[in-house]
């Protein structure tokens, strides 16, 4: 792969650091990157860690594939919810990672991608194609794909206008007390690299939450489960389960951030990007797509929740009017 490049934004500061936060991966896997020789300092080749730099040091890194290209298996499909020239509409399946990083050895959407034959972008680089926007490896739902660098450009400029955005789906461990706001910033949890979480000296982000509906009853005294709505204002890693976690409350099966249960056979996050909306990135046409529910989250809901409730609560027609009167912060 080739090099890519950036400068240094902060002075004094260690380069396995800087890359933690740049590439969003573990420090353990910054660390084999730098050790390995894939990480240039100023163009010279840098296999130390803790190597101090200061603004304006440029730093060049590139991944090396964990296996040949030839050699992945693709043995899954993923349903294609819209399709023209310039761009595509997927609706992601839990457990694919969106494009190939240092620490994925399994094939990835971009992979399949490929493998299809579908035109991509090149805009992002290459272990990048096509990527507008990602959502979690264990996150479903709609995932926009842009086929050409216009169409990539303009669709990008949506995301940071916010004229492009997603309404999410979760089932949640309890009941939340009110619909509102959590405007909170998120950094790297310090303790565990595979966590994010609520801090002062993190990234800005802003999520709106809305109760729709509780199993069993309002005043039944057993621990009721909820399905929500969320509106994301920024698109920070794990962004919705921390200000969740930080509410005290968990999406079903998502462990790392506390969900316990020992009686449940939950092994997804219970997460689900459901509607998608967007400009079409040459017509300009507003565009909506709303990615079905898979089989296990829709089950599962089926069993738990009264289904004639939910139909009405997720209506697509009806759900971004939910979040037009949320002011309260939680």
């Amino acid at each position: 792969m080739d090099w890519k490049e950036f400068k240094a934004k902060d002075d004094v500061e260690r380069l396995d650091k800087i890359l933690t936060k740049e590439l969003n991966e573990s420090r353990k896997q910054i660390e084999q990157l730098i050790k390995e020789g894939l990480v240039k300092v100023n163009g010279k080749i840098v296999i130390k860690t803790g190597k101090k730099l200061i603004i304006g040091d440029s730093i060049s890194y590139r991944f090396k594939d964990v296996v040949p290209k030839e050699a992945i298996t693709i043995d899954f499909d993923v349903d294609i919810l819209y399709e023209d020239e310039v761009m595509l509409v997927v609706n992601k399946p839990s457990g694919l990672v969106v494009h190939p990083a240092p620490s994925v050895k399994d094939a990835t959407l971009v992979d399949w991608l490929i493998h299809k034959g579908i035109s991509l972008s090149t805009i992002s680089g290459e272990e990048r194609h096509g990527i507008v926007h990602r959502i979690d490896k264990e996150t479903t739902g709609a995932l926009v794909i842009a086929k050409t660098n216009e169409a990539h450009q303009k669709l990008s400029e949506q995301l940071q206008d916010k004229s492009m955005g997603r309404y999410y789906l979760a089932v949640i461990d309890h009941p939340l007390k009110s619909n509102g706001i959590v405007e909170k910033p998120i950094g790297r949890n310090p303790n565990n690299r595979l966590k994010m979480d609520v801090s002062q000296r993190g990234k800005d982000a802003k999520s709106a939450f809305c109760k729709l509906v509780e199993t069993g009853s309002p005043h039944n005294s057993q621990k009721n489960l909820e399905l929500i709505a969320v509106k994301l204002f920024t698109g920070r890693t794990h962004q919705i389960r921390v200000h969740l976690e930080s509410l005290g409350r968990h999406i079903l099966g998502d462990s790392l951030y506390g969900f316990k249960s020992k009686k449940d056979t939950i092994d997804r996050v219970f997460l689900h990007a459901y509607k998608l909306y967007m400009f079409h990135p040459i017509t300009g046409r507003r565009m909506e797509f709303v990615a079905p529910l898979f089989a296990d989250m829709q089950e599962f809901i089926n069993k738990k929740f009264n289904q004639g409730e939910v139909n009405e609560k997720i209506n697509p027609n009806t759900i971004d009017t939910y979040f037009s009167t949320i002011t309260q912060r939680l």
